[in-house]
């Protein structure tokens, strides 16, 4: 890995460079000669050795010995979903109690077989809905955190407002979505997208005023402007932050696409609950709501790939030169 100068030594060759242009005698840069980069500016070239090292997103990352003990919890997790799971089969069996009333996980078995077809047709329908809204709520988290980090007055106008959009319970703002546009799939989007946004958006902000001020000062004294500030400080110091975000709306955004089908539709997995409910076909019920947790968990898993494919390998200092 290259060396990284500190940031006096950093300014010094810039401002060796630019005098250098200024007098005639052409002073390069470190990395010029190898990567014939003379032409570019000299925040870019500094910027690039600002940028997080492998050492800093691997911390981010479980190492050997870490990951061993992840793969213990997760059998232990196992282990005890299993003994949750006998033990539940048992006490049904032994008290008989009713299946409308609880339902034996094995009967539960059998009805998510018994409707696979319907349950993945209706599952499908949420799984849209939750991805479109997810998606629509991070591009307007980036766009507004954005506006937030950079202008003061921008933040001091939308955070409270943000603030103050959780206290108003989704089931409360749902109806009023179905009223304003009817019974199709935006309506869906929209809920999921307003119970996402508000841990994204929060999220990147936080992330945002965790970056080096001495690493944008840095830029400024070079001519590096809000653009330069954003793509080499603001954005990746604030990507782990973000991720941890979306690691939680992830999981939200299907919570918010079956409740948006609660209040109406005319297909998705809270249809097939209500369905289930009016039937009280409890197995049924059990089943929907094991698929709901099933599709929320490859929500997460999705947002931790993404987390760990953007953050592994992360660009290093000086990488720009080599």
């Amino acid at each position: 890995m290259a060396s990284v100068p500190d940031n006096a030594e950093t300014v010094h060759r810039c401002s060796a460079a630019r005098a250098g242009r200024a007098t005639g005698r052409g002073a390069k840069m470190p990395g010029d000669e190898a990567g014939g980069g003379g032409g570019r500016r000299p925040f870019v070239r500094a910027a690039a050795r600002l940028r997080p090292t492998r050492r800093t997103t691997a911390r981010l990352r479980p190492e050997g010995r870490a990951g061993g003990a992840s793969g213990r919890f997760r059998w232990e997790a196992a282990a005890s979903l299993g003994a949750l799971l006998l033990g539940w089969e048992g006490a049904v069996r032994a008290f008989h109690v009713p299946a409308w009333l609880l339902p034996a996980p094995s009967a539960v078995v059998r009805a998510l077989w018994a409707e696979r077809t319907v349950l993945l047709d209706h599952a499908a329908a949420t799984v849209t809905e939750a991805a479109a809204g997810l998606g629509l709520a991070a591009l307007l988290a980036v766009a507004v955190a954005t506006a937030m980090a950079f202008f003061a007055a921008v933040r001091a106008a939308l955070y409270p407002l943000l603030v103050v959009s959780q206290t108003v319970p989704i089931i409360a703002l749902a109806p009023l979505v179905i009223v304003w546009f009817g019974y199709g799939m935006l309506p869906k989007v929209l809920v999921v997208a307003l119970v996402t946004f508000f841990p994204l958006a929060v999220s990147l902000a936080e992330g945002y005023r965790t970056a080096d001020p001495r690493r944008l000062a840095l830029l400024r004294t070079m001519g590096g402007g809000r653009w330069a500030a954003f793509r080499y400080v603001l954005w990746p110091s604030a990507l782990p932050s973000f991720f941890a975000g979306l690691r939680i709306a992830a999981t939200y955004s299907v919570t918010g696409a079956v409740i948006g089908e609660w209040l109406g539709a005319t297909k998705g997995l809270g249809v097939y609950l209500i369905r289930a409910s009016k039937s009280f076909a409890t197995e049924r019920l059990f089943a929907a709501i094991a698929v709901i947790v099933g599709v929320s968990l490859l929500f997460f898993a999705a947002a931790e790939f993404l987390a760990r494919l953007s953050l592994r390998g992360g660009p290093t200092m000086g990488a720009a030169e080599r």
